[in-house]
């Protein structure tokens, strides 16, 4: 499915991955972890075609990724959806959806997604008409995975989606995240909740300074005395 092979961005004369590798298997969630600054969101920008590879390789579906416009990256079928949301809050609910679906010719098919998005997402139907910029920061969000999915993407980049929301907002999201995965959707998640993360995906890897330090079952991880310390509060 995703395979990176010692992957090296830098921004000028600073180095932010180094010699990186990681998979994401068909059906997967594959949580990627590491403090603030570790390189975490630049491999998804670097997967995304947003981040300038130097070296290594990006393959996904056994076809090369790096070097390609992210536009061609898209069309792919790997979609991202960023930390912070990044909604267009102008526009309504429904036409932030229906933007996310610009890359579906079929109007028909369009509105079959819709209508998967409003079985997924009720509350979402419930505001349709509202402009999205007035939405609360857990219905922003998922109104942004929301949109992801309305690209009928093949493999999902999740950038920190429980930031900045409550405990049980999280515990929502997290749960729709599992239902998505459940239909064969691979995802690569960003998240600094490593607890919530680990709980939800089939396996890890810890990131520091860019480079793969801990790799593993989520499982293995859960139980390392390094990740407990670091990411677990214990």
């Amino acid at each position: 499915m995703l395979v990176i092979r010692d992957l090296c961005v830098r921004y000028g004369a600073v180095v932010v991955l180094r010699e990186l590798s990681l998979e994401v298997g068909p059906g997967e969630i594959v949580a990627l972890l590491g403090a603030n600054g570790a390189g975490k969101t630049t491999t998804l920008m670097a997967i995304s075609g947003l981040a300038a590879v130097e070296r290594g390789t990006i393959r996904f579906d056994d076809q090369p990724l790096h070097g390609l416009p992210a536009e061609t990256i898209v069309r792919r079928g790997v979609i991202q959806v960023p930390e912070g949301r990044r909604v267009f809050p102008r526009l309504t609910v429904e036409e932030n959806l229906r933007l996310g679906a610009f890359r579906q010719p079929s109007a028909a098919q369009r509105t079959r997604d819709l209508m998967r998005m409003w079985e997924l997402f009720p509350i979402l139907r419930e505001r349709r008409r509202q402009s999205a910029g007035t939405l609360s920061g857990g219905e922003q969000q998922m109104l942004a995975l929301a949109r992801g999915l309305m690209a009928r993407p093949s493999l999902l980049l999740l950038d920190e989606p429980s930031l900045g929301l409550a405990p049980k907002v999280v515990a929502h999201l997290f749960h729709t995240i599992q239902q998505i995965n459940a239909g064969g959707m691979p995802i690569l998640l960003v998240e600094q909740n490593a607890y919530q993360a680990l709980r939800i995906a089939h396996r890890g890897y810890v990131l520091a300074a860019g480079r793969i330090v801990l790799a593993g079952p989520t499982s293995q991880l859960l139980a390392d005395p390094a990740v407990k310390s670091a990411y677990l509060g214990g």
